[in-house]
């Protein structure tokens, strides 16, 4: 199936057709015809499939199979990987070297420097940085990673056809061609909290490692720092010297490795890929209130 509108078409059919992502893998080895699943739905819901379709082409959307060649090898090793990856921006960041990047919506100002300046020099090694979509840590790794004039991935916990370009990444427009847009999900759907945790191990896999800015005690980001763990990824946890996150010391207990400086990430980057630029240390620790 190498026509891209057909692809599209197929892709779409599928979710409505089949629902769920195990039905759609199945599928994916023994594909129907586009024909077979248009036919199998109501007069409302072909129209549906093919508006959505035609909204996708106008975003300048793609998708890719798990049954592709061009398909992440880094997802393959996860159990149960996504059937489907619709995107948005240049398909070929998928094939360069990553670090994923994860941390609290809600975090501190000095933990948003810091999420900033580990951004930073991830683009400075070299790397792509992975990353959702949400206020706080996640934009803060965006924008370090365009302002050091590297590239980023932005994982999301909706459908793509949701996407808009947030302010601060509006202000960078120049920069929206080392931005990739990935979506497990259908076009149409929207945000939830349970997608938001499915999505947290396709952040993981991506990477090389994964660097967790501020975790709290429960929720999102400790959920990714524990997936990419039993992947196998190395997981780097910032030590802050002062109010340490409850979460980035769970994950320290549980084989995270202490980062308190960039020049601690350099070093340990290293060992991700070898890097192209040197380092400057600078402290991330966080002051007394």
């Amino acid at each position: 199936m190498n026509d891209e509108r057909q692809r599209l078409l197929w892709a779409v059919a599928a979710f409505e057709v089949l629902r769920t992502p195990a039905r759609v893998t199945a599928e994916l080895d023994d594909p129907r015809s586009v024909v077979d699943l248009i036919a199998d739905l109501s007069d409302a819901d072909r129209e549906r499939v093919q508006a959505t379709t035609d909204k996708l082409i106008n975003a300048g959307a793609g998708v890719l199979f798990s049954s592709d060649d061009t398909y992440p090898h880094r997802l393959r090793s996860v159990p149960s990987p996504p059937p489907l990856l619709f995107f948005v921006g240049d398909r070929s960041l998928l094939d360069s070297p990553a670090v994923a990047m994860c941390g609290s919506r809600d975090a501190s100002d000095v933990g948003l420097a810091a999420a900033r300046l580990c951004g930073e020099q991830v683009a400075r090694q070299g790397l792509t940085v992975v990353s959702g979509y949400a206020r706080g840590v996640d934009m803060a790794t965006h924008v370090g990673a365009l302002e050091a004039a590297g590239s980023t991935i932005i994982v999301l916990a909706e459908g793509v056809l949701h996407f808009r370009w947030k302010r601060e990444l509006q202000e960078m427009r120049a920069d929206h061609s080392r931005v990739l847009v990935l979506s497990q999900f259908p076009p149409s759907q929207t945000w939830n909290a349970g997608a938001a945790m499915t999505r947290n191990i396709v952040i993981a896999a991506l990477g090389r490692a994964l660097v967790v800015v501020e975790a709290r005690e429960t929720g999102g980001t400790l959920d990714a720092g524990l997936q990419a763990l039993r992947l196998g990824r190395p997981v780097f946890a910032l030590d802050f010297s002062v109010g340490a996150p409850r979460g980035n010391a769970l994950l320290f207990d549980k084989g995270a490795r202490r980062i308190a400086s960039t020049g601690d990430l350099h070093r340990e980057l290293d060992a991700v890929k070898e890097p192209t630029h040197a380092a400057e240390q600078m402290s991330l620790a966080i002051p007394a209130h």
